[in-house]
């Protein structure tokens, strides 16, 4: 009983017949491909977060000023200082205060009366880029010391 066994062997001339899978130069083009992709795409996610957080701030800040204009007229004066934002029966939401800190200033009552709500970015935050939202009594707005958000 003869046992033969058949080899892969080319003949000079002819092409031997791809495997499958992929070659290592085909690996390393595809690998840079989404490198660069994502080098371009995480910066864009960052700012896209980022001002979706601002916005979020925004909203605070808006729906503050409105309780405030409430608060003028039962209380005849603006709440202000630490305690403002509970005293106006808010809760600073969970998505800005990771992010920012809320405070109502002057810290005592003025003559007219008068308030600034302002939003500092946390300083370690992916926010602190943006600078101080800030919402007068007026309904003027800065962020970051510009005027308009």
């Amino acid at each position: 009983m003869e046992v033969t066994r058949e080899y892969n062997v080319d003949v000079v001339g002819t092409p031997r017949a791809r495997r499958g899978g992929f070659t290592l130069v085909e690996l390393m083009v595809s690998l840079t491909v989404v490198a660069i992709l994502a080098a371009v795409a995480y910066p864009a996610y960052q700012d896209h977060m980022r001002k979706g957080r601002r916005a979020a701030a925004q909203a605070f800040i808006v729906d503050t000023a409105s309780r405030q204009q409430q608060y003028l007229l039962d209380a005849r004066r603006y709440a202000v200082g630490t305690g403002a934002i509970a005293a106006l029966s808010l809760t600073v939401p969970s998505d800005v205060a990771p992010f920012y800190t809320v405070e109502v200033t002057p810290a005592v009552a003025t003559v007219p009366p008068s308030y600034q709500i302002v939003a500092t970015p946390i300083a370690a935050s992916a926010q602190a880029p943006d600078g101080a939202l800030t919402m007068d009594q007026e309904g003027a707005r800065t962020r970051g010391g510009n005027p308009g958000w």
